[in-house]
């Protein structure tokens, strides 16, 4: 991945549900790219849309670099809710192997329209947490690009994806159409 084009952007990683542990990409991308952040819950256990999304919005008020938010799972939907209530700062999100809103019954609270910034959601054909067809369709409510992962479980450490190369591609073609729509300038 291009350390310079990342460079133009602060990356904040929103795990969800349990945090992310030592062998999730998350973690792994954490190490390779020491300047990404991540967003910390009071309580890793209780996934709670509007507190989880209330610290994103706290964590992102905290520095005025353009942003790209790296999200997973429950961490998926606080960023959703976060960045369609308040878009500042956000040049866009990569959304992975969100979990089912319906699970969590907080499908009402989040947005039922694009997302005001650039986002790509992959998920995942044999995702536990949400079917393939019910993430695209989220997507498309989303107006975020879904690219189908294939079966990689929940895109998580036991999907044994290493520092998964692919993941890391989607986000530079997300910092590419970043910059390209200006979000870059829009916030220097």
């Amino acid at each position: 991945m291009s350390a310079s084009l990342l460079s133009q952007f602060r990356v904040l990683v929103a795990p969800g549900l349990h945090n992310s542990g030592k062998e999730h990409w998350q973690s792994r991308w954490q190490r390779l790219y020491s300047s990404f952040e991540r967003v910390e819950q009071d309580d890793w256990e209780r996934p709670d849309l509007l507190r989880w999304s209330a610290r994103l919005d706290q964590v992102r008020r905290a520095d005025r670099r353009p942003t790209l938010i790296v999200a997973h799972s429950f961490g998926s939907l606080a960023t959703a809710h976060s960045v369609a209530a308040d878009p500042s700062l956000v040049a866009g999100v990569l959304l992975v192997a969100p979990a089912d809103p319906d699970k969590f019954g907080v499908a009402a609270l989040l947005p039922q329209r694009p997302l005001p910034c650039p986002a790509i959601m992959i998920g995942s054909r044999d995702d536990p947490w949400m079917t393939a067809e019910r993430a695209a369709l989220w997507a498309a409510r989303w107006g975020s690009d879904f690219i189908d992962g294939g079966a990689l479980g929940h895109i998580n450490a036991e999907s044994g994806l290493g520092d998964w190369l692919d993941g890391q591609r989607q986000l530079q073609l997300l910092a590419q159409r970043a910059r390209q729509v200006g979000n870059v300038v829009q916030f220097a």
